[in-house]
């Protein structure tokens, strides 16, 4: 299967090879999360961003990289984003990753603990932590560039922070709207190319240059 990130629950998930690493993409419960497997080519090591649910499914895939999981991040504490984590990480034994901001709400309290500009491996691969501060106070967005190689095209996985459209949920409260903007406009799109990727938490992919030029837009409506 071709990969177009369009994923939905009951549907088979994509995977799309990258240097270094492959990327599993999948759609899991009520509320059509995505949950991503990742995978160093070198050592076969994975790492799961995203224990939202369905952990029968989940599993499934990861028993199918056939090599352990040894990291789960999450990228903030919402229930739809977390509702299999207990179970993953009981099962697989993987260590557990989330902002210090949302980690007292989470169901299993995270191992470790990350912030801004932190590295999380995954084998020889590296994800730089982006804290995007709106839609939770630790949202999280994880940043790919095969150490460089993918620097004019990186992969940018951002939870619930970045959609399709515009930024994630404020719920109409202009503080945590103006924060969450904010961190778009000087942490993403000041620093990343128009060829970036993205995985949102929910629905299909899109790239920076399709949303850069409704930013102004999206200042302008309030969400």
């Amino acid at each position: 299967m071709t990969y177009d990130g369009n994923v939905s629950v009951g549907g088979p998930a994509q995977t799309r090879d990258l240097p270094g690493l492959t990327i599993t993409k999948v759609a899991v419960g009520p509320m059509n999360n995505n949950a991503y497997l990742l995978k160093c080519k070198n050592t076969g090591d994975q790492l799961l961003i995203d224990a939202a649910s369905e952990p029968s499914t989940l599993l499934s895939l990861i028993i199918a990289g056939d090599s352990p999981l040894s990291k789960i991040v999450t990228t903030h504490r919402h229930w739809d984003h977390v509702g299999a984590l207990e179970v993953l990480a009981e099962q697989t034994g993987a260590d557990t990753y989330a902002h210090v901001e949302d980690a007292p709400e989470l169901p299993v309290a995270p191992g470790e603990l990350v912030v801004h500009e932190d590295t999380i491996d995954v084998g020889d691969c590296v994800l730089k932590v982006i804290h995007l501060r709106g839609h939770t106070p630790g949202s999280i967005a994880l940043l790919y560039d095969g150490d460089g190689e993918l620097a004019d095209s990186p992969h940018l996985f951002t939870g619930d922070s970045l959609f399709p459209g515009g930024p994630g949920n404020t719920e109409h409260d202009a503080d945590r709207f103006n924060s969450l903007m904010t961190d778009l406009e000087n942490r993403i799109f000041a620093d990343l190319p128009d060829g970036t990727w993205v995985y949102p938490g929910h629905g299909g992919d899109t790239t920076l240059g399709a949303e850069r030029p409704h930013l102004a837009e999206w200042r302008a409506r309030g969400w």
